[in-house]
């Protein structure tokens, strides 16, 4: 084992006596150590953020642009290497690890061309008599110091989501990464270092948890991402006084099928957004009503879909269902599936454990009520229902706590804008799984699901504060 990867604080590489062991997911052995920031260290990181504040903020939209520009393309000289370490620390697919860099690829790519055209306005301020020369502008400007919690799930991607829109906005970011997943964002920071971004700009610090409540109670902080748990998500906003606050919580993804829908399609697409990445993504689809009329047909086609997944190795290229994050979460997904059985649900396929790997999961007879329904499984078991009326389908994905996305399959655009209308989600997904994401557009959720919105030019906006400048024009004594 190599020695302790140290963690990044104003430019500088720091080691600590206190190390952590990463462990890979599939074969559970530890393969890497990293340090620890102690309180000393988050101190100095927290400074390093305030110093280079007024630093981020003086640097022009093409200094951001081409410091975006060339983290996008050493991270893509590097995407095999991103990719491994994604794999071994995370467990994740390699297939799914690959499409996972390209796509933080592109989201610095966006945040470049957008670091480019944060918006302004002109205010016309001459609506009433005796304010006829004055005139409004509003620009935007950085908000300051932001600090970022990143989950396991996508240690790149996601921590990407908010560096790259803070760089672009011209603030400096601290992230706190995942204590499962902490070499992927210690590598973006040598990446951000390599493309010349200024000392502080980024500081990655992994650090336990109570270190990492500091940090977002600090006032020196002016917002906290957080993606991860609602409950942790929420108590942590709790804590944060007068900051901004961003969360990107947890789901649990329901998916309309309709008589009229591609059943084919469908059943693809829901096989691919239940089981990709066993699961462990907050738009997982998790929840599958489909009309009475076609649910035998549906449910036969889905069963075929899933059946053909691999699982097992993460690092095969041809593996779909690797391992659960860590043990702790397998239990927990197993026991909610024997939980489910016990109450009367049905197994149609899989519901074992393979050494690491929980099989792909398939039941039916469940309850609103059960945790694999009104809770947030985060593993590899779907749901599939059946319902008579299409607003019976709306109120019953509507009865939950979350409200991320949702995905509806028919080709009655009425009833895609009933559902636009009336399911409560930060997104309606019309012939698509609510796992769908691209990198630009606003993604958030409503209710337990979140606050606020991220996709890079979302994110701008709230990592900016608009500002008025009110000029009185007055025409020159004599004309022109």
């Amino acid at each position: 084992m190599q020695e302790p990867r140290p963690f990044l604080v104003h430019g500088v590489w720091k080691r600590s006596a206190t190390t952590v062991g990463v462990t890979n997911p599939f074969t559970g052995n530890v393969f890497a150590e990293v340090c620890q920031a102690g309180e000393s260290d988050v101190e100095e990181a927290i400074a390093s953020s305030v110093v280079a504040a007024p630093v981020m903020a003086k640097l022009p939209s093409h200094a951001r642009y081409n410091i975006l520009q060339d983290m996008a393309a050493l991270l893509y000289r590097r995407r095999d290497e991103f990719a491994q370490t994604i794999t071994a620390e995370a467990g994740k697919p390699i297939a799914d690890a690959k499409r996972e860099v390209n796509r933080a690829v592109q989201t610095l790519t966006i945040a470049a061309e957008e670091a480019k055209r944060i918006p302004g306005e002109v205010v016309p301020l001459d609506w009433t008599p005796q304010t006829e020369s004055y005139l409004g502008m509003v620009r935007r400007f950085p908000l300051g110091p932001i600090v970022g919690i990143t989950p396991f799930n996508f240690p790149l991607n996601l921590v990407v989501h908010k560096v790259a829109p803070a760089l672009a906005a011209g603030n400096p970011i601290l992230i706190k990464p995942a204590p499962q997943t902490p070499l992927t964002a210690l590598l973006l920071g040598e990446v951000a270092l390599e493309a010349g971004l200024p000392a502080g700009g980024l500081n990655v610090v992994p650090c336990e948890n109570a270190l990492a409540e500091r940090l977002v109670i600090d006032p020196r902080f002016k917002l906290l991402s957080f993606t991860g748990s609602a409950p942790v998500g929420w108590m942590l906003k709790a804590k944060c006084g007068k900051k901004k606050v961003t969360l990107e919580l947890g789901g649990n993804a329901g998916v309309i099928i309709e008589p009229d829908a591609d059943l084919d399609l469908a059943a693809k697409r829901c096989a691919s957004g239940g089981f990709g990445y066993a699961g462990q993504t907050c738009i997982s689809v998790q929840r599958i009503l489909v009309h009475h009329s076609v649910a035998d047909t549906f449910t036969t086609k889905l069963l075929l879909q899933v059946a053909r997944l691999k699982a097992g190795d993460p690092t095969d290229e041809t593996t779909t269902v690797g391992p659960l994050i860590d043990p702790v979460a397998t239990q927990r997904v197993e026991g909610w599936i024997e939980e489910a059985v016990s109450q009367g649900a049905r197994v149609l396929l899989g519901g074992k454990r393979l050494g690491t790997v929980l099989e792909a999961t398939v039941l039916t007879n469940v309850k609103l009520e059960m945790k694999v329904s009104c809770q947030e499984v985060f593993g590899p078991v779907v749901t599939v229902s059946s319902y008579r009326q299409f607003s019976d389908a709306i109120a019953a994905l509507n009865q939950s706590d979350y409200g991320l996305q949702a995905g509806v399959f028919t080709q009655d655009i009425n009833k895609v804008f009933h559902a636009f209308r009336h399911l409560e989600v930060g997104g309606v997904l019309a012939n698509e799984i609510p796992t769908f994401r691209a990198d630009h557009m606003p993604y958030g959720g409503v209710k337990d699901s979140g606050l606020g919105r991220e996709g890079v030019r979302a994110a701008i906006e709230d990592m900016t504060e608009p500002r008025l400048l009110v000029l009185n024009l007055k025409e020159p004594a004599g004309g022109s």
